[in-house]
């Protein structure tokens, strides 16, 4: 690929992401494969009228700690409840194991820098959330990452509630940076995506955590089987199952 296509088909999928919005149809995720879309609006307004939003405590969190809001928007993919947003453990750091198809990806994350988005995380692994669900969008040209967390796996799904974003100055989307996905500002969920190879993105997305260089070779080996195009930016579904078969904490 010359330089000048590699920056169109960067541009391409920058355009993209700004253009998403929350899907109203059973249409096909938009072409960026970083960005996820909603269920509908008419499930969203219906879930809110018998799932309370889960919000801080109006009181200043101790030492420590974060408060948090979790915002119902709409039926989850798979059931699970929001985490309770009060006093989010906010210093030191914790991980995950994914047992996945080709192998364990272990992601490290830091709670000082990220508190609210790992404690989501960490709520969903905790209801089995991501157990039994294959990575659905795989890119493999110019941006290298594979995106997972939709139960449906077609990349609509979300866990029926969003969050803020935690984006800094000094991220970057290097080999190992695993990232929330999202369909614009503030509308985090439950889909994120591991690179495993340096990429370049706008700081669009939450870094919130890394994985290992035995974990990036688990991730390329699955990549390594390509994916079908079946998007528009000639990202698509990976040929290997690339599932999450299980996730364990610490």
């Amino acid at each position: 690929m010359t330089l000048r296509r590699a920056l169109t088909a960067l541009t391409t999928l920058t355009a993209a992401l700004a253009l998403a919005a929350c899907g109203v149809t059973n249409t096909p995720p938009p072409a960026n494969p970083v960005t996820k879309t909603t269920r509908a609006s008419v499930s969203a307004a219906a879930s809110s009228a018998t799932r309370p939003a889960v919000t801080a405590s109006v009181a200043p969190a101790p030492a420590g700690f974060r408060n948090c809001v979790y915002t119902v928007t709409g039926n989850p993919a798979r059931p699970v409840d929001p985490p309770n947003g009060k006093e989010v453990p906010a210093t030191g750091t914790t991980a995950v194991t994914l047992t996945m198809t080709e192998g364990k990806v272990t992601i490290t994350m830091d709670r000082a820098k990220t508190p609210c988005t790992i404690a989501s995380f960490l709520s969903l692994v905790q209801q089995k959330y991501y157990d039994g669900t294959a990575c659905h969008r795989l890119a493999d040209r110019g941006l290298y990452m594979l995106q997972c967390g939709d139960p449906t796996g077609t990349g609509r799904g979300g866990p029926g509630y969003q969050f803020a974003d935690e984006i800094f100055p000094t991220d970057t989307y290097v080999a190992g940076t695993v990232a929330m996905a999202n369909a614009g500002r503030g509308t985090n969920g439950s889909q994120f995506f591991i690179v495993y190879q340096d990429s370049t993105l706008p700081r669009n997305y939450t870094v919130f955590g890394k994985v290992d260089q035995a974990s990036i070779g688990v991730v390329a080996r699955m990549a390594a089987e390509g994916q079908d195009g079946s998007n528009p930016d000639g990202t698509g579904r990976p040929n290997n199952p690339s599932q999450i078969i299980s996730v364990a904490a610490g």
